[in-house]
């Protein structure tokens, strides 16, 4: 009898002589006829994507939809069967998109050159001709086609080839992969419009793995928490997810995780698995945004090159089949999923809330982990435990964090009012086309809004900015302080911002207009100088104020000498002791320190609006 191993090994040597036979040879990706040592750089990738187009003219096209900072061609490619790539008529035609986005971090090419084989067998080949039955097919071959070109042997220490590969951030070294929302990059202001022209029914950003060893070559999540449309997040996690599984581990030489891998230790995998947040800086987490199902893709970096490009080969190939499968199930869950975000904020001050911000929620379920057994030793380098695997297979079960709690909630509002003169926060709002009015005349009225303190900053600077967030790997992180919801009568001059919930991109703007947000526009620095005292008083004026407020009221008195009692720091700083009665007078007060200038509308009745 042959042996579990040896038949597995002669059939996946079986299988891929089958594949070998069913591709043409001069049709061979550059991947494929290098034996997967590399993969080709920005113009041979064009290359050979322009001849798959001329030679099925009427199954794909190639369309222009941005340029990056160096001035590359952004390109998406199409496949569509009948000739028809225009997206309105195919959305009227009911067949469903799939969008996926490449080398966004540029040295984690591999599904460029899987998605180049796989549109290579649906319109040359055609062995996988019936994924276009139903579906369309869009992808981003190099979306960060800067970091794409910045080609080494030396980028990404931790993989195991091609021989070169492209670098992490873009053209101005920030990484797209965090630009989602803030939307401070030219590559990302063309995703966007490229995408609501598309609209596409499911995204999948696909990418390569840093972390542990283990035995999955291909890990993928698709989130389905509590800020995913409730029918949506069952039929992912009830159909999608374990089909998808099933279907890699049914390849020859593949094995899938349903989980993205994090340990809770890196120095020791014993401990379990741990929670891993998608907030919008996050491809995918955006796409939860506009309503869509998304699926982060991370290949395994220590697989050789040819294991990692065909495991998410079969990974794409799956999704294909079951969106076609699924095409008109798919399309009115986005539906209705719309429908629903646009009625956020039919009923101001209701019960209902909308989740902010996610963390875990301290529950744990066993993982049957795939993983290598390891030794660990005190290391006199790092002065830490060294972790050093080996290949001999480790399965055990192991605690992973689940269930997830909200954390920041919002009950949503009617509309948001935005002072005209926060240009940078409106014109992000402008390039995730969210529908925008503005005010006729000045307006006053009556808004909720928020009073901000105790905000620190990162004191090193990630992805260009020094938010309110512990950026990773940041020593000394920032930290989001504290924001209380008042109701105050505004006036905001005319040409101000009115944005209404009434309307498909409902949660885009309530992530970036909430201070809570993760990733709002407070987070990451857009309203930071509503945090700086601009008017202050000197010494001797001060020390005047002091005692004649003192004089007035005998208890600020007494306040006073009891924080000077209770305060070292504040007893010792003169300029804080005077600080203390100029902020609780009229001078201090006209200051508005931390007072947040967008206003939370409960209803839009009366707001002068232009025509």
């Amino acid at each position: 009898m042959t042996s579990k191993p040896l038949a597995s090994l002669l059939l996946a040597t079986a299988c891929l002589a089958f594949a070998s036979a069913q591709t043409p040879a001069d049709w061979q990706t550059p991947a494929e006829k290098s034996n997967y040592q590399t993969t080709p750089n920005y113009a041979d990738t064009m290359a050979y994507l322009n001849r798959i187009a001329a030679a099925a003219p009427g199954q794909v096209k190639i369309e222009p939809f941005g340029t990056t900072g160096e001035g590359r061609e952004l390109d998406i490619v199409i496949a569509s069967k009948n000739g028809d790539f225009d997206p309105a008529r195919i959305h009227a035609s009911h067949r469903p998109i799939v969008l996926v986005q490449n080398s966004i971090h540029a040295g984690e090419m591999d599904g460029k050159d899987s998605c180049l084989a796989l549109l290579r067998d649906m319109v040359i080949a055609k062995t996988q001709a019936k994924l276009l039955d139903n579906a369309v097919f869009v992808f981003i071959p190099m979306y960060n086609a800067d970091g794409h070109e910045r080609r080494s042997p030396y980028n990404r220490i931790n993989q195991n080839g091609p021989d070169v590969m492209g670098w992490r951030g873009n053209g101005t070294n920030l990484n797209l992969n965090r630009d989602y929302l803030k939307a401070d990059t030219p590559e990302t202001r063309a995703f966007m419009k490229m995408f609501h022209e598309w609209l596409p029914d499911f995204f999948v950003d696909d990418h390569v793995t840093d972390g542990a060893d283990y035995q999955y070559d291909v890990t993928f999540t698709i989130d389905d928490g509590p800020n995913v449309y409730a029918p949506t997040a069952h039929w992912i996690e009830s159909v999608v997810t374990p089909t998808l599984e099933k279907d890699v581990d049914a390849a020859p030489g593949h094995l899938a995780s349903p989980t993205y891998i994090t340990l809770n230790d890196d120095t020791d995998p014993a401990k379990g698995l741990g929670f891993n947040d998608d907030p919008p800086r996050f491809s995918t987490g955006y796409v939860l945004l506009e309503n869509r199902p998304s699926m982060l893709v991370e290949l395994h970096m220590i697989k050789d090159y040819k294991t990692r490009v065909t495991g998410n080969y079969e990974l794409l190939k799956s999704l294909m089949a079951l969106v076609n499968r699924d095409a008109d199930k798919l399309i009115k869950l986005n539906a209705d999923a719309d429908a629903d975000a646009s009625r956020l904020g039919a009923h101001p001050l209701g019960n209902q809330q909308f989740p902010l911000k996610l963390e875990w929620g301290g529950e744990t379920t066993p993982f049957l982990f795939r993983g290598y057994k390891y030794t660990r030793q005190l290391s006199e380098i790092s002065g830490t435990m060294w972790v050093k695997y080996s290949h001999e297979p480790w399965d055990v079960s192991l605690p992973m964090a689940t269930g997830v709690k909200v954390t920041a909630s919002t009950a949503p509002p009617a509309a948001y009012i935005i002072p005209r003169q926060w240009t940078q926060v409106i014109d992000v709002l402008a390039a995730h086309q969210v529908a925008i009015e503005r005010t006729a005349v000045p307006w006053t009225g009556s808004v909720e809004t928020y009073h901000c303190t105790g905000m620190q900053w990162n004191r090193a600077p990630f992805e260009g900015r020094h938010p309110l967030f512990p950026g990773e790997g940041a020593q000394q992180p920032g930290k989001f302080g504290h924001c209380d919801l008042v109701t105050e009568t505004v006036t905001y001059p005319a040409g101000s911002a009115v944005i209404e919930l009434n309307q498909r991109l409902s949660k885009v703007v309530l992530q970036w207009l909430e201070p809570a947000g993760p990733d709002s526009a407070m987070a990451w620095g857009f309203f930071d100088s509503i945090f700086e005292q601009k008017e202050y008083g000197e010494a001797y004026v001060g020390e005047k104020l002091a005692r004649e407020m003192m004089a007035k009221d005998p208890k600020l008195q007494e306040e006073f000498e009891r924080k000077i009692t209770s305060d070292p720091e504040f007893a010792a700083n003169p300029y804080a002791r005077l600080d203390f009665f100029y902020q609780r007078s009229p001078w201090g007060e006209a200051n508005e320190v931390g007072q947040y200038p967008v206003g939370r509308l409960l209803k839009v009745d009366g707001v002068p609006l232009q025509k």
